[in-house]
């Protein structure tokens, strides 16, 4: 197996992992937590199932650590097409999950210190308290749509690069494109207009699906086409 191949299989893995991971963490944890505008509701779930809500966050976690390897191999395979259109691909996927993302999950865990209490609320009432630990959860999923405009830059050069490389199918590249508009219409979305906020999830839930999953499966899978380039 050529070194080509080596990484594409290694970037299948870790794209799984990162789908998994991810779509547990918002899919699993956070949707059946978060009772959107019900503080007491979500502060009752979290401390009810506080085991759950920490395992969101180390599945997070690991994804966004899996997500920089990933932007790594990529460049890797991607730079004989364009050395500084890889870069900037790489630079976007840095910055939206390694970085934006994994900062925000601040957010995430200082809800989580609030509802356990530990002293942080001695000069808030209970409906204060709760209150702020929405906000936080509430300021969670912005910075998540803020790295979700990094992403969907990043999914328009990468599937450029897919779609001009001798390694991969055309039709990748194609279905990577889609799914960048699906993230940038979520996120520029929600801010210009919030009351449709579901229906950009769907979206961008869709072409995300569709585009990444079937990456991910070909990388671990067929890997790349065999070709004359050799990483360097």
């Amino acid at each position: 197996m050529n070194s080509n191949q080596k990484l594409a299989r290694i970037a299948g893995v870790l794209y799984l992992v990162i789908i998994v991971c991810a779509g547990f963490s918002e899919g699993v944890v956070r949707s059946s937590l978060i009772v959107p505008g019900d503080a007491t509701a979500t502060v009752s779930n979290i401390s009810a199932s506080e085991g759950l809500f920490r395992l969101g966050f180390v599945s997070d976690l690991i994804a966004f650590l899996s997500d920089l390897v990933v932007s790594i191999l990529f460049y890797i395979l991607l730079k004989p097409v364009s050395k500084t259109l890889a870069l900037i691909a790489a630079s976007f996927r840095l910055l939206a999950h390694p970085a934006i993302a994994s900062i925000n999950l601040l957010n995430l865990y200082i809800a989580l210190l609030l509802v356990s209490g530990d002293g942080y609320l001695t000069a808030l009432d209970t409906s204060q308290s709760h209150a702020l630990v929405l906000l936080f959860l509430n300021a969670h999923t912005y910075g998540y749509l803020i790295a979700g405009a990094f992403f969907g830059l990043h999914l328009l050069f990468l599937g450029y690069l897919l779609y001009k490389s001798d390694l991969f199918p055309g039709i990748l590249g194609v279905l990577i494109v889609i799914a960048s508009f699906g993230y940038l219409i979520e996120s520029f979305g929600s801010f210009f207009f919030p009351t449709y906020e579901s229906l950009f999830t769907w979206i961008v839930a869709v072409t995300a699906v569709i585009g990444e999953v079937s990456l991910a499966f070909w990388l671990l899978i067929k890997g790349v086409r065999n070709q004359s380039h050799e990483v360097a």
